[in-house]
């Protein structure tokens, strides 16, 4: 009796014949840099942590004990395959005998930047402002955002307003990477 013909390892790709990597963007870094006036979910304070979802895709920084005004200054990143999909923050407040308590969520869109990102900007002096993100009923923004080049590279620094919470703001930063054998933007 013959054996059946050995499959051969697997390349990466999914079924259709295309690679994981043909629809892939890009990478999108997302700095959580601080949370400002967060609220208070224990007796006296707080324990958060920030879920940040785009998509099936969800990532969280690590937990700051006792603190309202935590600052994480921590880089999580995304797989960037559809630009229009929201990003979605929330807030927690880690306990260690019952289930987390919400503190907050927010949402915001990365299509100002992936817009800015299309420009070309290569003979931009560093520090130059390429577009400003007005505060509006469709965005969680707390104050004006600013996309900015500066050394060679995009970067949109904002502040979102926590909902379905007494107070909050979360402090973020974007930036783009650029993957060896992705689609590109």
């Amino acid at each position: 009796m013959e054996s059946p013909p050995k499959t051969p390892p697997s390349s990466g790709r999914l079924s259709s014949g295309s690679s994981l990597m043909d629809n892939l963007l890009g990478l999108l870094r997302v700095k959580v840099i601080r949370g400002i006036n967060l609220a208070v979910r224990d007796v006296r304070t707080s324990d958060p942590y920030v879920v940040i979802k785009m998509g099936k895709q969800k990532l969280k920084t690590r937990v700051i004990k006792k603190d309202v005004n935590p600052e994480w200054n921590e880089d999580l990143t995304l797989s960037v395959s559809d630009p229009s999909l929201p990003i979605q923050l929330t807030v927690y407040d880690h306990d260690m005998f019952s289930k987390d308590d919400k503190m907050g969520e927010a949402e915001f869109d990365i299509k100002p930047f992936i817009d800015a990102l299309k420009m070309n900007l290569d003979n931009l002096p560093s520090g130059t402002l390429i577009s400003r993100v007005q505060p509006c009923r469709q965005n969680c923004l707390a104050e004006e955002s600013h996309i900015i080049w500066t050394d060679s590279r995009v970067i949109q620094n904002f502040c979102l307003r926590l909902k379905n919470v007494e107070c909050g703001e979360v402090e973020l930063q974007l930036q783009w990477i650029d993957l060896p054998g992705c689609k590109g933007i």
